[in-house]
């Protein structure tokens, strides 16, 4: 199907549902976790492609519910985003394979290593440098690796707000990133007919794994969904390192 195998095809459908499933917990992560792993059965272009399209496909899901519960940073940043994705689009048709995977894994560290730095100050409230910083960098994330994560989430998660905030922020933020990535990939030609094929075959599983995400969400604590969110980001940043060794 699609030119994959059967292991490949239940991979992709495994990884799916697991990344899912952290997005509807933590709010984010689909994306940082699913790349690398589809990386292994598609070409790094068509993952990131195939990963805009699922995310702009479960960001409708609810959408009205989570730009209401979101901060008003979150629009800002969507904004900015929408406008930089283009570029990391086209700096990802222009990548050679193994080198646009060795800085996708170092993105995916980077990420990592930024989460365990100290949590801000109660009072911190982000400037227009920091957020708008936040924005042009998850836009260009976003078509060159499909991961607007990596800026976002220490934005939100350094920060003393609560989870509901961050995770509805986060997801305004992805949802737009989602349609910037998919809409730059179509008009840069970037994208083909594989990767909304494959993603409406993924996309199931994505609904599964986002629906038990989001049933475990309000069941944890504070503290430990702070911890699952950096436990996220380590584990897909150790994906992408083992993909670049076995390129």
């Amino acid at each position: 199907m699609l030119g994959l195998t059967e292991a490949q095809l239940a991979v992709a459908i495994l990884a799916t549902l697991a990344a899912a499933f952290v997005r509807g917990l933590a709010g984010f992560g689909m994306a940082i976790l699913l790349v690398p792993v589809l990386g292994l059965a598609v070409p790094p272009r068509e993952a990131v492609v195939v990963a805009n399209w699922l995310g702009l496909l479960i960001g409708l899901v609810g959408i009205r519910k989570i730009i209401g519960a979101s901060e008003r940073s979150a629009l800002h940043i969507s904004a900015l985003a929408v406008l930089a994705t283009p570029l990391g689009v086209w700096l990802l048709a222009i990548t050679d394979a193994g080198l646009a995977r060795l800085l996708i894994a170092l993105i995916a560290l980077g990420s990592f290593a930024l989460v365990l730095l100290p949590k801000r100050p109660a009072h911190h409230a982000p400037g227009m440098a920091e957020t708008g910083t936040t924005g042009v960098l998850s836009g260009v994330l976003t078509g060159f690796a499909g991961m607007p994560g990596p800026p976002v989430v220490p934005y939100y998660l350094r920060r003393a707000i609560p989870p509901q905030l961050a995770r509805a922020s986060m997801m305004t933020i992805f949802m737009a990133t989602s349609v910037a990535g998919v809409a730059s990939a179509l008009l840069l030609n970037v994208a083909t007919w594989r990767e909304p094929m494959l993603a409406g075959v993924l996309f199931p599983a994505v609904l599964l794994g986002n629906w038990l995400g989001h049933l475990a969400f309000g069941r944890i604590s504070d503290t430990a969904w702070r911890t699952f969110t950096g436990g996220v980001l380590g584990i897909s940043a150790l994906a992408a390192v083992w993909r670049l060794m076995q390129s």
